[in-house]
């Protein structure tokens, strides 16, 4: 069975209905994914849909439903390994329950997060996640997302006062507990000179973690070195580059703190290039147990925030918000733990 449909009008279900012998609301089954349409029927109709090249406005399907089957996620730097393994717990989690995930990277730029941000929610998703780009602030995401869209902050908060209407809650890490136990783990391996590398002040991250380090140098009775705070990029390239800032004054480290497993196996890297062995002349941590952090060369002591699960736990609770719209707004912490391997070795013999 086919239909005539004149040059220039739109072509509708009733027409994509009458074009395959079935009935208007079986059309729109198919559109939604319905599992309620047996196999044959929804290939005929998946056919008609093609044949007549009707196009489906989701967007819009969503407006007069109130409802969606996506969510849209948003990453500051999906590059990073500990964020594409994050990523795919998010999917895993959502495809369960029957959603779908707009993936968006804002490369950490706050002007590309509104981009991106903007982007996706023409797309109508029922709700967002977003680690946020540094320097990115409170007012230019509502201004971005308005004030009902459900949205999750996972592991940064963002500069400025959260808005109080807005149903935003929030997944961190133990950043600050974290770095302070891999302080403590290299003070009882022998080390006193201990240095924190990597990440940028300015992100919440980084200064949780600086703070978790700190504490436990003090509680040590140890006081630090101006050099033996470096900044860089949580990446590999950056970290490896910066490496020689470490040893630029007298007192050089034995050991470092690092931001994240990105930093800590790019300064392997630096480190070999002066002919110091990681895990033999120079003692190191990571932060996020990325996959690889075990086959590092040596492999890396860190602190597993396990991201596949915390990807899994961030769409639950985007899920949960869902069903809860009213719900007060909740932040939540994930633990981390450490996890001694290779590289955290005692200080050489002098």
């Amino acid at each position: 069975m086919s239909s005539h449909i004149p040059i220039g009008r739109k072509v509708t279900l009733n027409d994509i209905a009458a074009g395959c012998g079935v009935s208007r609301a079986t059309v729109s089954l198919v559109l939604r994914g319905s599992p309620l349409v047996n196999k044959l029927t929804r290939a005929r109709v998946e056919e008609e849909l093609r044949r007549q090249g009707y196009v489906y406005n989701r967007a819009a399907a969503n407006l007069r439903r109130r409802t969606s089957t996506s969510i849209a996620l948003v990453l500051n730097d999906l590059a990073n390994p500990f964020f594409a393994e994050f990523a795919a717990g998010v999917d895993e989690a959502l495809a369960a329950a029957g959603f779908v995930t707009l993936l968006g990277c804002t490369g950490e730029s706050p002007a590309r997060e509104q981009a991106v941000l903007g982007s996706l929610l023409e797309h109508g998703p029922a709700g967002i996640i977003l680690s946020p780009a540094e320097h990115s602030r409170a007012a230019d995401v509502l201004a971005a997302v308005g004030r009902r869209a459900p949205l999750l902050l996972f592991n940064r908060e963002l500069g400025g006062a959260l808005p109080e209407f807005a149903h935003w809650d929030q997944l961190m890490l133990d950043n600050q507990h974290g770095a302070r136990l891999a302080t403590e783990h290299l003070l009882e391996r022998g080390h006193r000179r201990i240095a924190f590398f990597g990440g940028h002040h300015d992100s919440s991250s980084c200064r949780q973690r600086h703070a978790g380090y700190a504490e436990a140098m003090r509680g040590a009775g140890l006081r630090t070195e101006p050099h033996w705070r470096i900044e860089c990029a949580p990446t590999r390239l950056d970290a490896a580059h910066h490496t020689p800032a470490l040893f630029a004054g007298a007192f050089a480290p034995t050991a470092a703190v690092c931001y994240n497993d990105a930093v800590a196996l790019g300064l392997m890297l630096g480190l070999n290039q002066r002919g110091l062995r990681p895990g033999h002349d120079f003692a190191l941590t990571g932060f996020d147990d990325i996959a690889e952090a075990a086959l590092g060369m040596p492999p890396l002591t860190t602190l597993s925030a396990a991201p596949r699960e915390r990807g899994g736990q961030a769409a639950e609770l985007v899920l949960e918000r869902l069903q809860q719209p009213q719900a007060a707004s909740r932040q939540t912490v994930a633990p981390v733990r450490l996890i001694v391997r290779e590289s955290s070795c005692p200080p050489p013999i002098t």
